[in-house]
């Protein structure tokens, strides 16, 4: 790859093997470019002392104060009977909170001899609470004043000491005078930005911007420097995502218009429900696109329930209409089978193609999924080749080399958030000329995520409920503070259950210490875990407790990731048919399963589930003509962050503001990692909620550059940035059709 050879420089070859170790293994940095890139999270001011206040428990930290006090105390101990044991308590101050450092043992020595009153150092540790009071025990320091190594500190550093993201193995200052060693390489950074484009918004070139991220003088200069660096990973990935739309618009594709009194009109005719004018507007953006030359690449998203699988069958049947065949990509067996279930249920004697009662325009439904039987599988497989089959539904058992169609027309992916951007394109070559895309999730996402993460489609939103869709009351359920409140949830399950409805009970765990995702025993405890003393709730475990409690005599049934799939089919039967009462299960009914008649869920150690998976979980009641109940239980007190996400979700229903929340609480990584097929997030300075404004100008900047210059011949620049931004995996996704 033509890379910036100061910049590729490995890490061993300046700072030494042992050091460049610590930084791969715990950092991920690996060159010198990775080091110059890894900015500091915040500054403090060497005139000013920190606020000790605000400090987060159970996370390593750095900070800047000053000695107030320091006692070292003796006393007797196992170790040292005779009352030699030695305890140094430090007390630090920023003039407005304190905060106690401890050291025992041999650890007291230097610390004793340099933290005296007056002193002021740099800090960091693991902040932890003892006899209510919060403590760093035995942090790592560096002193901030003197003729030692603080004359390093304060060369760097100028009137701002950067603090860095840091481990407990690699103190914030170390990784500063890291950086202090490969900072001249700066100025050999190659710039992404075009020069226009740079002139034009007023900002600072790439080395300058390196330089002052890390040495600012100034307020002033952060500001200047993290401005451009933002646009960097803006412009570079939205022109990552522009040539591969550039590149799309150039493939042929088979325009699917729909026969006039065909199977779309049959199936219309059949409604005992009008759209909504959201599936109709949606609906026409992609008839249009399926009428053009070129392939459709469309997201629909929208909130839970608002009909998006009706959108999606009718754009099958439209395709079905125009001689093709289409696709359904469903990320579970679970899921596949409840889409096939309500397919054919939807279309009636129109998915009988072929068959003793189908209807004239009426096509053939089939299931594709990887634990059919071998007649079965053997007959679907058939179907497809000779184009008896208009429409199949399926998991990745679809993107199996065996698969072949007789005219893919169309590929839907549901719940694009579970597949790899590979295996969307693994199902796409099936078609003899590239099939139109429609992707779907039930997950509502901002639209700058929408733009930085799907930036290759075109997006459209379904934001309203179908009519007949029920409210759904949410509330937060204590179970430590009130366990009243808990007994109360188990009656209101079964007042539901005695109205002639159906519940759910939801636990994030399966039982017998298997993990759901693994499949495999004993699965490793979390620190959350190790901190409660106690593992995640599991379905097991809580069915027996149900059955033999609060809801004996009524039919409990589980469903999990690991039971066969004929069972879980037969369980989601029963539940479906109303002879199930209450389900307990693990997040395997997250998406698509539609039981009208189920009216109540409980959601155990709710804190465990993240903000969108709970709002996809809720979107699994009020789904009929009744009411909807959903009770959050937890056992993490008031005042915690994972209260305060729970109250979130309890406060509203609108799952595009929950996707808000949800962002700002985690690393956007998180999301791009997801949607990206696993790809590291290319995102450090940019935040995708924050910078709404720069995505979508970086956006519009991109698309131009990339009609004017597809192969970007004449920005060296930018083609060095994409190289580093894209790995192989990456560069193969960006070029496929």
């Amino acid at each position: 790859m033509d890379l910036v050879p100061a910049l590729e420089e490995p890490l061993k070859n300046t700072l030494g093997a042992a050091t460049a170790k610590v930084m791969a293994e715990h950092l991920g940095l690996h060159t010198v470019g990775d080091l110059l890139h890894h900015y500091p999270r915040r500054y403090e001011e060497r005139g000013q002392l920190t606020h000790l206040a605000d400090l987060p428990m159970d996370e390593h930290v750095t900070v800047v104060a000053q000695v107030a006090d320091a006692r070292l105390h003796t006393f007797a101990s196992a170790k040292a009977p005779r009352g030699k044991g030695q305890r140094l308590e430090v007390t630090i101050t920023d003039g407005s909170g304190r905060l106690q450092l401890v050291f025992f043992g041999n650890g007291v020595h230097k610390p004793h001899k340099e933290l005296l009153p007056g002193t002021r150092a740099l800090f960091a540790g693991k902040v932890s609470v003892f006899n209510r009071r919060l403590q760093l025990a035995h942090p790592a320091y560096e002193l901030l004043r003197g003729e030692d190594v603080s004359e390093t500190v304060d060369s760097w550093a100028g009137a701002l000491i950067p603090i860095y993201p840091a481990t407990a193995k690699l103190e914030s200052w170390k990784i500063a005078k890291a950086v202090q060693t490969v900072l001249p390489s700066a100025q050999e950074a190659v710039d992404p930005l075009p020069d226009a484009l740079r002139a034009g918004r007023g900002l600072v070139p790439l080395p300058e911007a390196l330089l002052k991220i890390h040495r600012p003088h100034t307020k002033a200069d952060i500001e200047g420097a993290r401005d451009r660096l933002k646009w960097d990973e803006a412009f570079v990935l939205q022109v990552a995502l522009a040539r591969r739309r550039h590149t799309d618009a150039q493939l042929p594709a088979v325009a699917r218009r729909p026969t006039p009194d065909g199977l779309l009109t049959a199936f219309d005719a059949r409604l005992p429900f009008t759209l909504t004018e959201g599936q109709q507007k949606v609906s026409k953006e992609i008839f249009d696109d399926l009428a053009k030359e070129h392939p459709m690449h469309r997201l629909l998203q929208g909130e839970v329930g608002s009909g998006k699988t009706m959108v999606a069958l009718r754009a099958m049947l439209a395709v079905v209409d125009a001689g093709g065949q289409a696709a359904m990509l469903a990320p579970t067996e679970v899921l596949a089978q409840q889409h096939h279930r309500s397919v054919t249920e939807m279309m009636g004697e129109l998915a009988e193609g072929g068959m003793l009662g189908g209807a004239e325009h009426a096509t053939k439904v089939v299931l594709l999924t990887g634990s059919m039987g071998a007649a079965a599988r053997r007959q679907a497989l058939l179907d497809l080749v000779t184009g008896e089959a208009g429409i199949v539904i399926g998991t990745h058992a679809l993107i199996e080399d065996k698969v072949q169609f007789h005219d893919l027309g169309l590929v839907v992916v549901d719940e694009q958030h579970r597949f790899g951007v590979e295996q969307r394109d693994a199902l796409r070559g099936k078609g003899k000329q590239p099939p139109h895309l429609l992707v779907m999730t039930a997950t509502p996402i901002p639209r700058t995520v929408a733009m930085t993460v799907f930036g290759d489609l075109e997006t459209s939103v379904l934001d309203q409920l179908p009519a007949g869709r029920s409210p759904i009351a949410s509330h937060v359920v204590p179970a430590a503070d009130k366990p009243h409140f808990l007994a109360r949830a188990w009656e209101r399950v079964r007042e539901e259950v005695e109205n002639g409805h159906q519940a759910y009970v939801v636990c994030p765990r399966i039982g017998d210490d298997i993990d759901e995702h693994t499949g495999t025993g004993k699965s490793k405890k979390s620190p959350e875990d190790e901190a409660e003393k106690r593992p995640p709730l599991a379905v097991l475990d809580i069915a027996d407790q149900l059955t033999q409690g609060p809801l004996r005599d009524l039919q409990v049934e589980v469903l999990h990731g690991r039971m066969h799939p004929d069972d879980k089919d037969a369980v989601m039967r029963r539940f479906a048919a109303g002879e199930t009462k209450v389900l307990v299960a693990t997040t395997v009914i997250e998406v698509g399963v539609n039981v009208p008649n189920a009216t109540a869920m409980v959601i155990m150690d709710a804190d465990r589930f993240g903000v969108s998976q709970l709002h996809q979980l809720r979107g699994r009641v009020g789904r009929g003509s009744a009411p909807g109940l959903c009770l959050l239980v937890t056992e993490m007190p008031e005042a915690s962050p994972a209260r305060q996400r729970l109250g979130a979700v309890a406060s509203t229903l609108d799952g595009f503001e929950l996707s808000r929340i949800d962002l700002e609480q985690r690393r956007e990584g998180d999301v791009l990692g997801q949607a990206q097929s696993g790809a590291r997030t290319s995102l450090r300075m940019l935040t995708v909620i924050d910078d709404e404004e720069i995505i979508a100008e970086a956006r519009e900047e991109a698309a131009s550059v990339v009609a004017a210059d597809p192969d970007l011949e004449s920005f060296p620049g930018l083609r060095t940035a994409l190289d580093a931004l894209l790995d192989e995996e990456r560069e193969q996704y960006l070029e496929k059709g």
